[in-house]
């Protein structure tokens, strides 16, 4: 009886100091399943800027007027995210009633802010592109 006491006296405290040790790694995962998800999140956001931004461009008279409309949308629409510097490609060579507009747009998201704590240093480049149709019966001008 006296060593089964000892052997439990012995390990007494080891699932303490495993959660203590595994706490750790824990929160790590945690943290990049977190920053993994903001970014996923961030990278919807500029498909979706690049779809309004070419179904604003679609809508213009002009190629000049869907350029514009185009740059406007997405600074809209990424006013609030963490994308710096957005860069707008508007591709306005088939415009023409029943043609397409497509609109591409890049921009570097600051990792340090989509996850807690600053846990991804530096800057992601991310870019989407979306085309829009042109209403057959519009009226455009070159």
């Amino acid at each position: 009886m006296t060593q089964f006491t000892r052997a439990a006296r012995d390990s007494s405290g080891s699932v303490s100091v495993e959660l203590v040790l595994l706490t750790p790694v824990f929160l790590a995962v945690l943290a990049l399943i977190v920053g993994a998800g903001r970014l996923d999140d961030a990278h919807g956001q500029l498909v979706g800027a690049a779809r309004d931004a070419a179904r604003a461009a679609s809508q213009a008279t002009s190629p000049a007027a869907a350029t514009a409309a185009a740059t406007a949308a997405v600074t809209d629409d990424l006013a609030a995210t963490g994308c710096r510097a957005a860069t707008v490609s508007t591709d306005t060579s088939r415009f023409v009633a029943g043609g397409t507009v497509a609109v591409h747009v890049t921009c570097a998201v600051a990792l340090a802010d989509l996850s807690p704590g600053g846990l991804f240093p530096g800057h992601k480049s991310m870019s989407a592109t979306a085309t829009a149709p042109i209403d057959s019966y519009r009226q455009t001008s070159r």
